[in-house]
């Protein structure tokens, strides 16, 4: 939840068909008026500015947010949000949602913050009740949008390109161009290459539970390269009663794999080939008091995965996804005070696997829903029910039980004083995830009779946020959420008897509770200068309660720390930028007995950047170095998956 600075036009609100160019806009705000549930944008040049390789990275900013990260530049990076777990996080991109039926989880290290204008996260669901109905299914939700052509007039075309080297042997060029090709058509087309060995030093040192030191490395990280490339076209045009927009998105990429290092064993077999495509379009049209929103979207996932490791079963697998969505949402405003909506979501999905035995399932899901909208002058509400319908098909054997389930529910927001800088919040949500294809038919591990996870939240929050263009004191702005959560019938891997043969059950039973706070004041003590400092905070006690005669009984969950919280200071001046920015994550278990053996030590980053605008004639340059881990820390996001230490960036980009 961060501030809008705009160097003398910090009130200035967003336009969406604008043709004026705002320079050195950070948009990171949320909307007074609308947001009525809890969210945390990052926008424009504060994206730039955050030393982030990709999504993943700048998501570490968000208050209760858990980022994995197997290490590197090609490592993989899945988030948790309120410790629901990384299927209960939804992503979506310019409109539509991603999905990946096998697992489950989005690798957000696959996607560049390159063409990137924004990114959201909101706790429970958006805040719009015009949205495709499988919006409102997740815990918690993260949105991408892609940067859309804004021209001057007598402007036809915008080019930019970027080249990025550093640690790591990195090499990043990256190039986008726009045309306007009529007054209501533009297109861009954005390509990046990304190649990096990922090779770093680090130091492994282990102390056993008896305080003895069992190993003391320093040694080079291997099997993490990477070679990537991103190809995304985007076309969009005006109507004369709405709008439209096509995108055709291509990544491809072969990296490494990294390994765990345990007893000294670096682990080094792995490697994975990614193939993901896909098409979608949108459609928006406004007719009085109706509107419609459509999507539509074909995706092709293929993924090949190797492990040669002479230790280990030699793997050689092509995994391949297919996905066809539909999705038809419409918003009736029966007076300005009260609006009426409804959903249908159409999703088949579909995995063939080169795996002996593999049932090759395929699933229709639809998702019906139904919201209403209540917005007065100094209070806000809105309610939904969701109802998703699940049908599986599998080769050669009896399908599981078709699955319904109906999710209910109800956001308020409340401003106690007259010039709307204070105000409360709550809401009341219960959702589900759907066990993957993994969780159901993976052989000799899947089980076909799971229940979808369910999870009940409740949030109270209270946000000040006052704003003065023309005081020393150009913004204040305080946040605090309290919130609970429930997961049941949690899904988890439980041994079967024989070593290595592990079965699906639902066993789990996790209570949730913690608080967000964050904080941001912006000042402006000279002309053209603007110092910004926001730190977040958030404490989490999820422990298991599943049974009471587990060892790990109210334990803290794995890898979930009670206290976390990161810092940014910002300063400005005639076109240059200086960033500073802290990341703390306090201690955690790395297995679910809470016991000595399993801690796994706190660790905190420090990043610093530098870059300054430039301005030739009718050219843009930017140059950036940035520095991370600034005090080249030794940690472990993931327990044996050592992190780089200092490490250094530098950027140039070149806009016309």
């Amino acid at each position: 939840m961060l501030f809008c600075i705009i160097p003398g036009l910090s009130n200035a609100k967003e336009q969406k068909d604008s043709t004026y160019l705002l320079e050195e806009v950070l948009v990171t705000a949320q909307q007074p008026n609308r947001d009525i549930i809890p969210v945390q944008t990052l926008s424009g040049d504060e994206l730039n500015r955050l030393n982030s390789n990709s999504v993943a990275d700048a998501l570490r900013y968000f208050s209760g947010v858990q980022v994995k990260d197997y290490g590197g530049v090609g490592g993989i990076k899945t988030v948790n949000i309120r410790s629901m777990g990384t299927n209960h996080t939804g992503v979506v991109y310019d409109g539509v949602e991603l999905g990946n039926a096998q697992n489950g989880q989005i690798d957000l290290g696959q996607f560049s913050l390159d063409n990137i204008e924004a990114l959201s996260l909101y706790n429970g669901q958006k805040s719009e009740i015009l949205q495709p109905a499988k919006d409102f299914g997740s815990a918690g939700t993260i949105y991408m949008k892609t940067r859309k052509p804004k021209f001057n007039e007598g402007e036809t075309y915008h080019a930019r390109a970027t080249l990025r080297t550093g640690s790591f042997d990195l090499l990043n060029p990256s190039a986008l161009v726009e045309l306007k090709l009529s007054e209501r058509v533009s297109a861009s087309l954005s390509a990046e290459w990304i190649n990096s060995s990922g090779k770093y030093k680090f130091r492994y040192r282990r102390v056993n539970p008896a305080g003895e030191l069992a190993y003391d490395t320093t040694a080079v990280r291997e099997n993490g390269d990477i070679n990537a490339t991103r190809l995304e076209l985007n076309t969009q045009g005006a109507l004369p009663s709405g709008s439209w927009t096509f995108k055709v998105y291509n990544y491809n990429s072969e990296r490494g794999v990294p390994g765990a290092i345990v007893n000294n064993v670096w682990r080094r077999g792995e490697r994975i080939w990614d193939t993901n495509s896909f098409v979608q379009g949108r459609y928006t049209g406004f007719f009085g008091k109706f509107t419609t929103l459509n999507n539509i979207k074909y995706a092709f996932y293929r993924t090949h995965y190797v492990n040669n490791d002479d230790k280990q079963i030699k793997v050689d697998n092509l995994y391949k996804q297919k996905e066809a969505y539909i999705s038809s949402a419409n918003e009736f405003e029966i007076n300005k005070y009260w609006r009426l909506s409804g959903s249908y979501d159409f999703l088949w999905n579909s995995l063939d696997a080169d795996v002996y035995g593999f049932v090759k399932p395929d699933r229709i899901s639809q998702f019906l829903s139904v919201a209403t909208a209540l917005s007065l002058e100094r209070f806000s509400a809105q309610a939904s029910i969701l109802g998703t319908f699940i049908h599986d098909n599998i080769k050669g054997q009896q399908a599981p039980a078709d699955k319904h389930v109906f999710s209910p529910a109800v956001f308020m927001n409340g401003y106690p004083l007259k010039n709307r800088d204070f105000s409360i919040r709550l809401f009341y949500k219960q959702s589900f995830r759907m066990p993957t294809f993994n969780d159901l038919y993976y052989a000799d591990m899947g089980n076909s009779s799971l229940s979808p996870e369910r999870v009940t939240q409740y949030n109270l929050g209270i946000l000040y946020d006052h704003n003065s263009a023309t005081s020393f004191i150009t913004s204040v702005r305080l946040s605090s959420d309290i919130y609970y959560n429930k997961v049941k019938d949690k899904i988890v891997a439980y041994p079967k008897g024989q070593q290595f043969r592990w079965t699906m059950l639902n066993l789990g039973l996790v209570d949730i509770r913690g608080v967000d706070v964050t904080g941001l004041i912006t000042v402006n003590p000279a002309k053209e200068l603007y110092l910004t400092v926001r730190a977040q905070y958030t404490f989490q006690r999820a422990i298991d309660v599943t049974n009471p005669a587990d060892n790990y009984y109210k334990d803290q969950i794995p890898y979930i720390p009670r206290h976390s919280g990161s810092a940014i200071a910002n300063a400005q001046w005639k076109g240059w930028s200086l960033n500073y920015s802290w990341i703390y994550v306090g201690e955690r278990y790395n297995q679910q007995e809470n016991i000595r053996y399993n801690y796994t030590q706190p660790w905190y980053t420090s990043d610093l950047s530098l870059s300054k605008d430039f301005r030739l004639g009718k050219v843009n340059l930017r140059g950036l170095i940035e520095v991370n881990n600034l005090l080249s820390q030794d940690y472990d996001v993931i327990l044996n998956y050592p992190m780089p230490k200092r490490n250094y960036r530098f950027t140039i980009t070149v806009e016309i």
